[in-house]
């Protein structure tokens, strides 16, 4: 029997995918990595989806894992792979309000587990513009941050079990809700951000904490991106540590979402060197309870802070939500990014972090770098400020590979001298590989391809991704 018929009689043939009906899963989101699956499968549960590894190996197919195919680094690709669509595996198991956990399958698309936290009054603290169909699964296998990173940390941090298809066919049962457990390795993290390198990812246990009950968000003006640091610091002191996002939007970015998003507005009816969206929440009935007046002691604390800070000369201008629909608008501007960035091409995108103090220095650098090599080059940025990850793009005038390679190593220079890392938050996947290959320390690369070589021998889960080559030219 091929491997078709295996999984058909395994699955039954509406879950076996062929021809057509894998476009689909076959092609990613940006359209950069359109793949060629041998199929794709469409497991029910754990044990199905470890039959389908052990029927791949067995006929000598490679696996790839795929959730919401929301990846911006060609972490799905195949040529010749076996795709398995966790997407049937969408089953809240349990939501435990008492311990504020939650366990999840692979398949459950975010915006569907912060549905079902807010019914219990509680909040899955992770968010970004792909959470209507990123999956967790997918976010898990690249430890994806967001914009609350600031306050609640990655994915990786919201993580306190997880259940491991290995290549093998094992099941590897780590579902513990333990805070504490100092046992031995930390086996969950190793899965954790291996984009499904080292096995297949098929549930998990996750932290849930309480829901704001209110929220108080501000666009804020400032002369210079120096003084954001400052700012984001006073801001927390003045609310004890109450900031959950700090986002940064350069005038660069606000002239382009001017263009390709006419329809959001601007916050400013001229547009500032910086612009920065922040949000506080809060759960305490003191800074919550509206008042009789209607109004909120959150927003009011946030609009006295801001006025300080505007008299000291460290804000230029501000505008603070009066309600939902306000702070829905100012978010909008933000959470356009990824669609203004992709409007326009060649582009070379990157996803880069270096510390708190040094975003400044990075811009102020690689934009003269740059200029000197391509003097029609146009960068735009957004920033998750408070984390220091900073999505850096550069429009150069060509697209050949030449172009690209120049500047992405050029924006790596830059990023190393600073301390920085060039991935943040989506990943590795195939498109930084060659960037693993030119700075990642050696000795940490072989580390992973001990392990890598340790749990997949035959180097059938999701080949050719995350850790480069021994041999690799780095290009």
């Amino acid at each position: 029997m091929t491997l078709i018929d295996d999984l058909t009689t395994l699955l039954g043939p509406a879950h076996v995918l062929t021809g057509g009906d894998m476009d689909r899963h076959a092609r990613d989101w940006t359209g950069a990595y359109p793949g060629e699956p041998v199929a794709v499968v469409r497991p029910g549960d754990t044990a199905q989806v470890a039959d389908c590894v052990t029927l791949a190996a067995r006929h000598g197919v490679p696996v790839v894992p795929v959730s919401g195919n929301t990846g911006l680094v060609g972490g799905t690709y195949t040529k010749g792979g076996l795709m398995i669509s966790l997407e049937r595996m969408n089953r809240i198991r349990d939501l435990n309000p008492a311990a504020r956990t939650a366990t999840v399958e692979a398949g459950v698309i975010l915006s569907a587990l912060h549905d079902a936290a807010a019914a219990q009054g509680l909040y899955f603290p992770l968010w970004f513009g792909a959470r209507g169909s990123a999956m967790i699964g997918g976010v898990l296998s690249t430890n994806a941050g967001g914009s609350n990173v600031l306050r609640y940390g990655s994915t990786r941090s919201l993580c306190l079990g997880l259940e491991v298809v290995l290549a093998d066919g094992r099941v590897l049962n780590l579902m513990s809700a333990l805070h504490k457990d100092n046992s031995g390795y930390a086996l969950r993290d190793l899965f954790i951000g291996a984009e499904g390198t080292l096995g297949i990812i098929t549930a998990a246990v996750m932290k849930l904490v309480p829901a704001p009950r209110a929220h108080a968000t501000a666009t804020l003006a400032l002369g210079n991106l120096a003084d954001a640091t400052v700012l984001l610091n006073r801001l927390q002191e003045a609310s004890g540590g109450l900031v959950e996002a700090f986002e940064f939007m350069p005038a660069s970015y606000s002239r382009r979402l001017a263009q390709v998003r006419p329809d959001l507005g601007l916050p400013f009816g001229e547009v500032p060197e910086v612009t920065i969206l922040t949000e506080l929440g809060a759960t305490s009935p003191a800074l919550c309870e509206t008042r009789e007046d209607g109004s909120v002691p959150l927003t009011d604390l946030l609009e006295t802070t801001v006025a300080g800070l505007m008299d000291e000369g460290l804000i230029t201008d501000a505008i603070v939500a009066q309600s939902e629909a306000q702070r829905g608008a100012m978010w909008a501007r933000r959470e356009a990014a990824a669609e203004i960035t992709f409007a326009r091409r060649p582009f070379v995108d990157t996803d880069i972090a270096v510390p708190l103090d040094r975003a400044a220095d990075f811009l102020t650098e690689i934009h003269k770098r740059l200029q000197a090599v391509e003097q029609a080059h146009e960068p735009m940025t957004v920033a998750h400020l408070g984390d220091g990850n900073l999505h850096f793009t550069a429009f150069p005038v060509d697209g050949s590979k030449a172009t690209y390679d120049r500047v992405i190593t050029m924006i790596e220079d830059v990023v190393a001298t600073l301390g920085g890392s060039f991935s943040a938050e989506h990943g590795v996947g195939l498109s930084k590989r060659p960037s693993m290959a030119r700075r990642k320390d050696g000795v940490a690369l072989d580390v992973m391809r001990a392990v890598k070589a340790a749990l997949d021998p035959a180097g059938v889960m999701n080949p050719g991704k995350v850790i480069p080559a021994k041999d690799s030219d780095a290009s």
